[in-house]
């Protein structure tokens, strides 16, 4: 009898040899879903999961975001964390030839080449956060430090600010 082999991507691969403690959530998916759609097909809580953007500066250096899946990125704010004058979206087209991964399993662990990573701040306020597995239907939950460690995040405020919870005299 075969043994069932777990499907092991190129983040998971590379936790293990970091050692570095993960869990696999995965879900059946089709097409692409959005984080907001993933976090409610597994019952997850919006804030532990974290969506990756990529974008490219003027100069044609990437540059990756990893932010909560209800924010959205400040590009001002991106290009003073990456010490650049601007950034723009890379096209959708481009994210398999630049990282190595598809829209909807792109993850900044174990992209084709080691860019820059500012991930934003609140994910250190959760003992555990949640990001693609590199993969569509795989996600992946681990520490906020651990992240960084894995893929050399920098933290910092990379989101637009919100007015939400202010309140008036």
């Amino acid at each position: 009898m075969a043994k069932n082999k777990e499907i092991k991507t190129n983040a998971m691969r590379i936790l293990d040899r970091m050692k570095i403690p993960y869990v696999t959530h995965t879900y059946e998916c089709d097409e692409f879903t959005d984080g907001k759609q993933t976090a409610d097909l597994l019952g997850f809580p919006h804030e532990i999961m974290f969506k990756t953007l990529v974008t490219v500066s003027p100069a044609g250096a990437y540059y990756v975001f990893v932010l909560p899946i209800d924010n959205e990125l400040d590009l001002k704010k991106a290009a003073r964390a990456a010490s650049v004058k601007s950034l723009s979206m890379i096209h959708v087209k481009e994210i398999n030839d630049v990282t190595g991964y598809i829209r909807g399993g792109c993850t900044s662990i174990g992209m084709k080449k080691q860019y820059p990573v500012f991930a934003h701040e609140s994910m250190l306020a959760h003992p555990h956060i949640i990001v693609s597995g590199g993969k569509i239907g795989i996600q992946i939950e681990l520490s906020p430090q651990d992240y960084a460690a894995s893929c050399k995040a920098v933290f910092c405020d990379i989101v637009p600010v919100s007015y939400t919870h202010l309140t008036l005299p």
